[in-house]
C-alpha cells in the first residue's frame, strides 16, 4: 500500500493489547490526509485503504474523526497508544492526540463499546455447546478475549476518560477465553456484570464531544495540505516558462 500524507500510524489490535501470542498477525492501523483539492472534484478519493498482507487500516482524516466522534472503539485507539507503538507521528498527529479527550462523550462510548462487546457475544452464542473443530475453538477463545477487552476498556474509559490499551493481566483474558471456547454460553455473566457497572458508575465524560477543537484541527489539516499542492503546483508552472 502507498498512500501519501499519512499523518499518524501505529501497531494496534492484539499487539497492542499484549493480548498476542505466536503466529498472531501484527495489525496496523493509520490515518493519512487526502490532497485538499482533491476533495472537490468530480471523484473525490477514497476514504479508507485496507490491505491484509500485511493487516493495514487507512482511513482519511475526517473519516477517522467521524467514527471518533461515533465513539468507535476500534479507530480511538489510534490516538491512545503507547509512544512505543507509533510508526508514524507528525506534527498535525501530534496535535490530533492532543485533542483526543474531545472526541469523547458518555452515551458514544458506552453504546459503542457494550454494542461492540454484544456481537463479539453473539457471535459466541452460535457456536453451540462447544464440540466444535480447533479452529473454531480457538477463534471463539479469540471473540471472548475481545469481548472481555472491550467491556473492561470501555468501563475504565467511561469512568476516568482515560483509554488503556495494554491490558494489566493477559493471562486472565487467555484464561477468559479458554473457558468460553468450551461453553460459550460463560461469556454471558461477564457482559451482563459489565452492563450493570456501566449503570452504576458515575462518568467523568460528557454529553456530548466537543467538535469545536476536532473541526478546527481538520480545516488546519485541509489548509496545510491546499497550501502543499499549491505550491508544488506553482513551482512545476515556473519551471516549465520559457
Amino acid at each position: 500500500m502507498t498512500t501519501r500524507h499519512v499523518l499518524l500510524s501505529g501497531i494496534v489490535g492484539s499487539t497492542a493489547y499484549g493480548l498476542a501470542h505466536a503466529g498472531s498477525d501484527v495489525d496496523r492501523l493509520g490515518m493519512f490526509a487526502a490532497p485538499t483539492e482533491a476533495l472537490h472534484g468530480l471523484h473525490p478519493p477514497r476514504e479508507s485503504h485496507v490491505t491484509t498482507a500485511p493487516d493495514r487500516t487507512l482511513h482519511e482524516a475526517a473519516k477517522w474523526c467521524r467514527l471518533a466522534l461515533g465513539g468507535n472503539p476500534t479507530a480511538m485507539e489510534l490516538a491512545w497508544l503507547p509512544d512505543d507503538l507509533y510508526e508514524v507521528r507528525t506534527p498535525l498527529g501530534e496535535e490530533l492526540i492532543g485533542i483526543r479527550a474531545s472526541f469523547l462523550s458518555a452515551p458514544r462510548v458506552r453504546d459503542a463499546y457494550l454494542g461492540y462487546a454484544t456481537q463479539q457475544f453473539r457471535r459466541l452464542e452460535t457456536r453451540g455447546d462447544g464440540s466444535f473443530s480447533a479452529d473454531t475453538r480457538k477463534r471463539t477463545a479469540k471473540h471472548a478475549r475481545h469481548l472481555k477487552r472491550l467491556c473492561r476498556q470501555g468501563l475504565e474509559l467511561y469512568a476516568t476518560g482515560r483509554l488503556e490499551i495494554r491490558v494489566e493481566n493477559p493471562e486472565e483474558y487467555h484464561a477468559f477465553g479458554e473457558r468460553v471456547a468450551a461453553d460459550p454460553a460463560a461469556a454471558l455473566p461477564v457482559l451482563r456484570h459489565y452492563e450493570s457497572a456501566f449503570d452504576e458508575t458515575r462518568t467523568v465524560l460528557p454529553d456530548r464531544p466537543d467538535e469545536a477543537p476536532v473541526e478546527a484541527w481538520l480545516r488546519r489539516v485541509r489548509a496545510h495540505f491546499y497550501t502543499a499542492a499549491a505550491t508544488s503546483c506553482s513551482c512545476s508552472q515556473a519551471s516549465s516558462m520559457p
